[in-house]
């Protein structure tokens, strides 16, 4: 059965929560109008994606303050913003993926979360970021795996990583197993390498591939942010995009948007993923019992006699 399905390329409200969530809900709401039946948008898109730590270091004025920004204007899961977020899904009857950075109010610990609702608003699931990349060490605390999972639909299958999760072999291995069908990949990467790798794992695991990315600008950074000239390198471009969508056999088939917000749009049909798994199952194709038993079970011949 075929569905339509959206990227949302677009920009957050700097370091405001609730200015974020209000853009959110109205790009759910154009997605939804637009029978978009799976809604995908950008890795800690609320409030937004800590760009700073790529650009100084944690000893170094004002990371700080920085900090405590995102910290104060971080998302309770749930909470105000996952009631208003599940309303948008219900209103468009859509199961509606969104990025955001985590807070727990027991010990102020953030995570780098990507939330799942399904079409009655309810929150389905979440998913941490297992590893954070580089610096991210600083800012978001570590999943530990055990909501690594797929949701069931009308359409399929629905599961994926989070930004350069995408490079860790055993956890997408996790998800070819569960069987998923379309893959969602958030992400602050961009370029040309980003959508070879969301090309890379359509083909790997016969799925059809969501990538989303955040778009922003220097021109999007408010001014009177403390530390606001770190920006001003004359690079307009903070990140400039390359959202896509990729089918099962690696081909893009929406996309990349790059420069500019927007929604993209695709019909999949997880029946085309899943005859493609013939070809190339990364968990079954090596996985067969009879594989198995020869790889595992059977004793090397070396020549020499067992003493």
């Amino acid at each position: 059965m075929a569905t339509k399905i959206a990227a949302v390329q677009a920009t957050p409200v700097v370091l405001d929560r609730a200015s974020t969530v209000k853009k959110a809900v109205s790009l759910i709401g154009e997605a939804g109008r637009n029978g978009a039946e799976l809604i995908v948008l950008p890795e800690t898109f609320i409030p937004t994606y800590p760009d700073w730590i790529w650009r100084i270091t944690a000893w170094d004025e004002p990371y700080d303050t920085l900090h405590a920004m995102l910290q104060d204007q971080a998302v309770d899961v749930p909470g105000p913003v996952t009631i208003a977020i599940g309303r948008a899904a219900k209103k468009s009857q859509a199961w509606v993926s969104v990025g955001v950075n985590e807070r727990v109010p027991e010990n102020g610990t953030l995570y780098n979360t990507q939330l799942m609702f399904s079409p009655d608003g309810a929150l389905a699931g979440k998913h941490r970021k297992l590893v954070p990349t580089g610096p991210e060490r600083l800012v978001w605390g570590m999943g530990d795996g055990s909501d690594l999972d797929v949701y069931e639909t009308a359409f399929g299958r629905v599961g994926g990583l989070i930004c350069w999760e995408n490079y860790m072999p055993l956890a997408r291995t996790a998800l070819y197993g569960k069987g998923v069908d379309i893959w969602t990949a958030p992400t602050w990467d961009n370029g040309g390498a980003w959508v070879a790798t969301l090309r890379h794992i359509a083909r790997e695991g016969r799925v059809f591939v969501v990538g989303v990315t955040t778009l922003l600008s220097a021109s999007d950074i408010p001014d009177g942010l403390p530390g606001r000239e770190m920006w001003d390198d004359g690079e307009d471009w903070i990140n400039d995009g390359h959202s896509a969508i990729v089918g099962p056999d690696g081909a893009v088939i929406a996309g990349p948007l790059i420069g500019e917000e927007g929604i993209l749009y695709a019909d999949v049909d997880a029946a085309t993923a899943r005859a493609e798994r013939y070809k190339f199952d990364p968990v079954g194709h090596y996985a067969r019992p009879d594989v198995f038993t020869l790889v595992v079970n059977e004793k090397p011949k070396t020549g020499f006699s067992e003493g």
